[in-house]
């Protein structure tokens, strides 16, 4: 008994059981002499209180000694089974592959699986124990919760593998993508539009579609581990998220693709030979803009109406300059005349 009490000890990191079982007889043999004691001093008051108590503790001791043993062999296997799937898998070096996922507080993956298959073991023993324990007012509504949790506990490991599972192929086809993007070119493009100032650093086109990739990946994979717990309203609003995050991408795509076919008018307006080329090619530049400005707001959905109004606004200040232009030419051409010269005196 020494040798497998040491033995246990070192393995499970615990107190020597010996001593826990030293303790039991002793709390045994007391209550078992107390109505000789009491009879002995004619204490007959007290002696018939203490004799139910007595009879009612040895009526419970045979449910209790079997729930004591089936809960401590299930406590000292679970502890066993989970030293030895640490131990294991820490010599594996499975530990590697959380530090490489680049998270700032990476998992103890041993130390989590050997904590779930302590779980997985101790659990259903303490169920067990309940049940033999006999007492239904204490064991109906832990046995209750207890089955509840059990009957979680492959959601919550399904959800955590689809979120670990989508992590490490997210990272995996990021990291392609961003090579695949480099190689051909794609932090070229910012130049190309004239932005070239503002996507930089960790706002370079291959970097910022690998984060995309990454983040969009990992906020389905939110909704579909949500989806397995049951929480809807997570599900719901990650939801949303997305929706609105489609929205917003698109408007982007729609204001880069306005900014380049803006640059590319002004700059054909700008090389061809008129004597107002510089100014005609700016107008036409920010009117390109203020079209595509307008259309990408409307794709993300953000203040409909406003852009409605204001585009409204645009083509009523445009109809307004034609109606001027083509009712008063003479007005019209001295007016434009002054607003070439003055242009002329700044430059």
């Amino acid at each position: 008994m020494t040798n497998f009490d040491q033995k246990l000890t070192e393995h499970t990191g615990t107190r020597p059981f010996s001593d826990a079982l030293g303790n039991i007889p002793f709390w045994f043999v007391i209550p078992m002499f107390l109505p000789a004691i009491l009879a002995t001093f004619a204490l007959s008051g007290i002696l018939a209180a203490v004799q139910a108590m007595v009879d009612k503790i040895l009526s419970i001791v045979p449910n209790l000694f079997a729930a004591c043993v089936i809960g401590v062999v299930g406590w000292i296997v679970a502890r066993v089974l989970r030293a030895l799937v640490t131990n294991l898998l820490s010599a594996t070096g499975v530990e590697h592959l959380a530090s490489n996922a680049g998270s700032p507080t990476p998992v103890d993956l041993p130390k989590l699986a050997g904590t779930l298959v302590y779980l997985f073991v101790f659990v259903p023993t303490l169920i067990a124990a309940l049940n033999a324990l006999g007492i239904e007012a204490i064991s109906r509504p832990a046995i209750g919760m207890l089955n509840q949790f059990l009957s979680a506990v492959p959601d919550i490991v399904a959800a955590m593998m689809i979120l670990i599972v989508t992590l490490y192929v997210s990272r995996f086809i990021a990291t392609l993508m961003l090579k695949i993007l480099v190689a051909a070119g794609a932090d070229g493009l910012p130049a190309t539009l004239g932005l070239k100032r503002v996507f930089v650093g960790i706002l370079q086109p291959s970097k910022l579609v690998a984060r995309l990739i990454v983040f969009f990946a990992m906020l389905f994979a939110t909704i579909e581990a949500a989806n397995r717990l049951g929480f809807t309203q997570v599900r719901d609003a990650v939801t949303l998220f997305i929706l609105f995050g489609g929205h917003v991408m698109t408007g982007c795509v729609i204001l880069a693709i306005g900014f380049w076919l803006a640059t590319i008018a002004r700059r054909v307006i700008e090389q061809s030979d008129g004597e107002h080329s510089v100014l005609f090619a700016r107008m036409v530049q920010f009117a390109v803009l203020g079209l595509v400005f307008a259309m990408g707001l409307s794709a993300m959905g953000i203040a409909n109406q406003i852009v409605e109004l204001a585009f409204g606004l645009v083509l009523g200040a445009i109809a307004v300059a034609l109606s001027f232009g083509l009712g008063g030419r003479e007005a019209a051409a001295e007016l434009l005349e002054r607003w070439i010269d003055a242009d002329r005196k700044r430059h």
